[in-house]
């Protein structure tokens, strides 16, 4: 069985500019190539897991999302790095318009994607781990049953004494995805 890194994308990867609704405007962290670059050395899957409400709310198309999603794949590739695979999910229980206005399971705090590519790579989710600035994060990756990071990017440092965190109990909080990489490698190696 393989084991992954699944990474939030805005606010963990890349900045978070509210809804990203242009390839344009995507700014990726100077350090998120080096940080999976070395998650991928030390043979993990890296999986990027991203809700995009703003496709219910009609702010961007699926399109533009896969855009902006290929950009941020070739940047990464550009400085060694591999993302192995992307999930995201459209959807919004209460806000958007049809068919997005809905429940779904992949949306974060639940843990459709991660379990998705629990089969699609035949992963061990032990030893898998959950990298993201938000709450949501931590819980879907609490929910599938992996390990949690919390990084200080993005929303990260406003949510770091939310009690909500204490109860989730993150096995880190780091000030971005390269700290929390380099952690993941060096308790790996413990």
């Amino acid at each position: 069985m393989n084991k992954a890194v699944f990474l939030d994308k805005d606010g963990t990867i890349n900045e978070d500019v509210g809804y990203l609704d242009d390839p344009a405007k995507l700014t990726v962290f100077p350090y998120s190539a080096q940080a999976i670059k070395i998650l991928n050395d030390a043979g993990f899957k890296v999986i990027i897991v991203s809700n995009q409400a703003g496709i219910a709310r009609g702010i961007l198309t699926e399109d533009i999302y896969q855009a902006i999603d290929k950009k941020t794949h070739k940047i990464i590739l550009q400085d060694g790095g591999i993302i192995d695979a992307s999930y995201y999910c459209p959807h919004h229980p209460e806000h958007g318009i049809h068919p997005y206005r809905t429940k779904c399971e992949n949306r974060k705090p639940n843990p459709g994607m991660l379990k998705k590519g629990e089969k699609e790579f035949d992963l061990d989710l032990s030893k898998c781990y959950m990298i993201g600035d938000k709450i949501s994060d931590i819980q879907a990756g609490h929910n599938a049953g992996v390990k949690t990071i919390l990084v200080k990017t993005g929303y990260g440092k406003d949510h770091v004494n939310n009690p909500k965190l204490k109860e989730l109990n993150p096995v880190f909080i780091g000030e971005n995805l390269l700290e929390a990489a380099e952690w993941i490698v060096k308790n790996e190696k413990i």
